[in-house]
């Protein structure tokens, strides 16, 4: 089970801009991420290389969490907001809510949760 401090601190990474680095501290090495009913991507260096060019195709994303995140057991939900400005200045908004499973301090699997037609112009 995740403390509160160590959910705390990967929200603080999330919300800095820091994405490959929050992946790098909190993932375990065999962690898992799924976008709503997608097949998983598997491997902390596989997801960070996934990140990065998802910040490549932006100029700038950013990410505010909407209310609390809740922790039950190895279980937590965040809810968040993504502002993505892509390199022509068009802004889209993305609301998700992540579930993630840990293991002790580690973040092992996270699923994602959204509409995709928030992207679309």
């Amino acid at each position: 089970m995740p403390s509160r401090q160590t959910v705390e601190a990967f929200v603080a990474l999330v919300e800095a801009g820091d994405y490959v680095g929050a992946i790098e501290k909190f993932y375990a090495p065999d962690a898992s991420t799924r976008e709503n009913n997608d097949a998983p991507v598997v491997g902390r260096d596989v997801l960070m290389a996934k990140e990065r060019g998802v910040m490549a195709a932006f100029s700038q994303i950013d990410a505010l969490r909407i209310g609390p995140s809740p922790i039950d057991g190895d279980a937590t939900a965040t809810r968040w907001r993504f502002t993505f400005t892509g390199m022509d200045g068009t802004v889209r908004v993305l609301e998700e809510t992540s579930w993630q499973t840990w293991r002790d301090e580690q973040l092992i699997e996270e699923r994602f949760f959204y509409d995709p037609k928030q992207m679309k112009g």
